[in-house]
């Protein structure tokens, strides 16, 4: 059996079922990477800020880990949230490894228009900022900012995750997660003055 011909099944399978099917047969996780792969690498990359290459290699080691731990994997999460965990735990071992504390945030050119919308234009902070300030600016604020903090924003408003599934993918407590998203806003909003982000609004 080949990607090519279980094509048709493998796309209206849901995650959970790939997980399964991916068990026993290879050309079910292919559709898996297929699946994840756009999304992880954009996550690699905002978070480390890696030459194309270096975020490549980076993701590769984060599926193969994924497909080493598929019989590991908690039903009672989502697939999604699990391949996020173990995407942030490689980017902290990769840290480590540089002996890095912070990377340098990398956007795509189409995540201006989406950081002003969710994360300037935020209602916690559209009455401080202008919509529409430069992404190169707001890449600046956030390299500025201790990971702890750049990590949550970025799930929150760039991969869209809600409080729940990043409390699964960072392993701590809901609550902790709202307390950790509340203190990066406001070292977010300090930051950002200094690259004139700041409005009269």
């Amino acid at each position: 059996m080949t990607a090519k011909c279980s094509r048709e099944t493998y796309e209206t399978k849901s995650d959970e079922e790939l997980v399964q099917l991916s068990i026993a047969d290879v050309d079910a996780f292919y559709f898996l990477i297929k699946r994840y792969e756009p999304k992880i690498l954009r996550y690699i990359r905002r978070m480390t800020g890696s030459k194309p290459d270096k975020a490549e290699d980076i993701l590769q080691e984060i599926f193969l880990k994924v497909y080493r731990n598929l019989n590991s994997f908690d039903p009672t999460l989502k697939f999604s949230s699990w391949v996020y965990r173990i995407a942030h735990n490689e980017m902290i071992n990769q840290y480590r490894k540089d002996k890095q504390t912070s990377g340098t945030v990398s956007l795509d050119d189409t995540d201006e228009i989406d950081l002003s919308a969710k994360l300037i234009y935020d209602e916690d902070i559209h009455k401080t900022y202008v919509y529409g300030e430069t992404a190169e600016a707001v890449k600046k604020a956030l390299q500025s900012l201790p990971v702890k903090y750049r990590d949550v924003l970025i799930l929150r408003y760039f991969e869209d995750k809600d409080y729940n599934e990043i409390s699964d993918i960072l392993r701590k407590p809901p609550g902790t997660i709202a307390t950790l998203l509340n203190r990066a806003k406001s070292k977010f909003k300090k930051i950002a003055r200094q690259y004139q982000l700041d409005s009269p609004l």
